[in-house]
């Protein structure tokens, strides 16, 4: 008999499928603690079911691939454990490479707008791209999208209803906004809108993605708890204007997300209405909302500026008409925002390259507070 390796097991093992997740357990990273030697095989496969049947099917899977390949004289110990629900929804966005939070710590800072804009960005770049309206409460990108009419359509994927994304401007996008009238307020409590929150971001066809951008609620609550509990976020991209009680709003959003208990890199500031240039006067600068506040505090704090975009009318009417201001291709504005997301992407490759990836943690509600 030829000497048994830790490659023939895995392919051996890669032809069982999980039965709720639809892929092998190899490529799931289900397969843990494997000991072998001539004789004998022994390791733990992680389940979503963790009722009997469904662990004993597992384990009879798992000793028939290994009996076939390597015949019944090799003893086989196989140990099913079910997997956490962490766990489970780690393994559910193995497609998805980057998950990029954009958050701010008050309203009104054009967080959404940074957001549509760095999602298109992206897909202008060649990059598969997705993006979750995670604002609950005042979802805003089907407008910015244009798309504000559309409704998405269900797909039945091995026996499970699953969301699929609306696409404008080559961006895969899902907001609560498409499921509820276009004057209706959403008036939710927490639980409810977190878990409306989880199915937009885990029963839907997102495909194979580059970049999930989301755009989160002002402030720091349910919703950013929830999806550091539940979703490796690659990295944070913090939005304020220049202005001091907008600053102060800020470093408590990034106080939050580099707290120890959440651990989720911080990848710069995006200074927004930096200053207003008239159209009349093109090389003026007023600085109505304070001077570099942003970046002064991007200095302080010791995390990247990302970019300073203007204060210029023509975002906001581009906005508003659904067609994002990164679209106008050599406008100042649009200038602006390339840079901003030539400037995430850098970041994003540098933390990927520097740090461990980042993994759901456990977080009490109530517990992590944010120093000021």
């Amino acid at each position: 008999m030829e000497k048994i390796t830790k490659e023939d097991i895995l392919e051996a093992l890669s032809k069982v499928v999980e039965p709720d997740l639809k892929k092998d357990i190899v490529s799931l990273e289900l397969v843990s603690d494997l000991v072998f030697d001539d004789t004998q095989i022994s390791f733990k496969v992680a389940v979503q079911n963790a009722a009997m049947h469904s662990r004993n099917r597992m384990q009879e899977a798992c000793e028939f691939a290994l009996e076939r390949k390597f015949g019944k004289s090799v003893k086989i110990s196989c140990e099913i454990i079910g997997m956490k629900k962490s766990e489970t929804n780690q393994t559910k966005m193995k497609g998805i490479k980057n998950i990029i939070a954009v958050a701010s710590g008050k309203g009104g800072v054009g967080k959404s707008t940074i957001t549509a804009n760095l999602a298109i960005g992206l897909a202008q770049k060649g990059y598969k791209v997705g993006l979750v309206d995670a604002d609950i409460y005042g979802p805003s990108q089907p407008l910015m999208f244009d798309v504000q009419h559309e409704k998405p359509l269900g797909k039945n994927i091995n026996g499970k209803q699953h969301i699929v994304p609306i696409e404008s401007y080559g961006v895969k996008l899902l907001s609560i906004g498409f499921f509820a009238d276009v004057n209706q307020a959403v008036i939710w409590r927490g639980p409810m809108a977190t878990k409306a929150l989880a199915q937009m971001v885990f029963d839907a066809d997102w495909g194979e993605l580059d970049y999930l951008v989301l755009d989160l609620p002002p402030g720091t609550g349910d919703i950013h708890l929830s999806l550091v509990q539940s979703m490796p976020i690659t990295g944070a991209v913090i939005v304020s204007t220049p202005q001091n009680i907008a600053l102060a709003d800020a470093r408590k959003g990034i106080n939050m997300f580099q707290l120890d208990t959440i651990n989720v890199p911080v990848l710069g500031i995006v200074e927004n209405m930096a200053w207003f240039s008239p159209e009349e006067l093109p090389n003026n600068k007023y600085f109505i909302f304070g001077n570099e506040g942003a970046k002064n505090l991007a200095a302080q704090l010791d995390v990247p500026l990302l970019g300073q975009i203007p204060l210029v009318q023509s975002i906001r009417e581009s906005g508003d008409a659904g067609r994002p201001a990164i679209l106008q291709e050599t406008s100042p504005t649009a200038i602006a925002f390339k840079e901003m997301t030539d400037n995430i992407i850098e970041q994003i490759n540098w933390r990927n390259e520097s740090l461990d990836p980042t993994k759901i943690v456990p977080v009490e509600y109530g517990a992590p507070k944010c120093s000021t």
